[in-house]
């Protein structure tokens, strides 16, 4: 989905959607080999680790396709937090040298794809692309792509002159999604959705237009 944890997988108000075909969420990213008995430190992108990572949870993984786990799936054997750290073990992963094989791979788990959110404030990318985009009770375009930054998701927007905006789904700057009527409203700050090179033609006619009233130049 998407929203909040822009871009991050599942938190946020965007929830990301896999290359793949089949709807998923990003739920983790494997960080690090914890000790010698194959644990795995995670980057959580979940809102419900315990929920996420009970025993037997079972995770496409995301992995180079020279990776020995490539193509294969990851089954939870245990979940803790260890010092105020999520840390994760898996089925057939024994020691730290089998951990450290995974160290980088995202967890991706599947999601049905016509149920609605855990948040009311938060939507699937699929329920996002296609949104006509509404300011000022105009449409201004249409939502093509959403973005999943570390920091936060972005909308990429397609306005009515083909150029693609960036747009931060925050609900300072996207206060509404209406999936049932088909669109979104946003309030950007002033130039998000302007060309420089528009503003500089405006201002090219301002200055012609004070020459214009000045008058013709005299010769001395």
């Amino acid at each position: 989905m998407t929203g909040g944890e822009a871009g991050k997988a599942e938190t946020g108000r965007a929830r990301a959607t896999p290359p793949a075909g089949r709807t998923q969420l990003r739920v983790g990213r494997l960080v690090k080999a914890h000790g010698l008995k194959g644990a795995l430190k995670l980057e959580l992108y979940t809102d419900d680790p315990d929920g996420r990572f009970v025993p037997g949870a079972v995770f496409t993984l995301q992995v180079p396709e020279s990776s020995p786990w490539h193509g294969k799936p990851l089954t939870v054997r245990e979940f803790k937090w260890m010092n105020s750290h999520p840390v994760a073990f898996f089925e057939g992963v024994d020691d730290r040298t089998a951990a450290e094989e995974l160290v980088r791979a995202i967890l991706w788990i599947d999601e049905d794809a016509t149920a609605a959110p855990a948040e009311d404030d938060a939507w699937y990318d699929h329920q996002l692309v296609g949104l006509d985009v509404i300011r000022d009770d105009a449409r201004v375009g249409r939502v093509v792509r959403v973005d999943h930054m570390p920091a936060q998701d972005l909308l990429v927007i397609r306005v009515d002159d083909d150029r693609e905006v960036l747009v931060p789904f925050v609900k300072a700057i996207v206060p509404e999604v209406d999936i049932q009527a088909g669109r979104l409203t946003v309030t950007p700050p002033d130039g998000l959705f302007e060309e420089i090179a528009d503003e500089d033609a405006g201002g090219d006619a301002a200055a012609e237009a004070d020459d214009d009233a000045a008058g013709p130049d005299r010769a001395g």
